[in-house]
């Protein structure tokens, strides 16, 4: 993962580097996403999430499309 300041900043960097362009979202949906998928194993209650419930967590933070979905 890489963080940029703007748009701008992501295009200067990609053509600088040679990389194609991948995914790129806002930090605040990257918040909500790391708030959902972070549990603490430590929990009584704690166990591995299905596939499905990954997916959930996925598509609810607002990471949507082809490239965000599970195999």
């Amino acid at each position: 993962m890489s963080l940029f300041r703007s748009e701008d900043h992501v295009e200067r960097w990609l053509s600088e580097n040679g990389f194609d362009r991948g995914e790129s979202m806002p930090i605040d949906a990257v918040l909500r996403l790391a708030r959902g998928w972070y549990t603490d194993p430590r929990s009584a209650t704690w166990r591995p999430r299905t596939r499905d419930e990954s997916q959930r967590v996925l598509t609810e933070s607002g990471f949507v499309g082809d490239f965000w979905q599970l195999p």
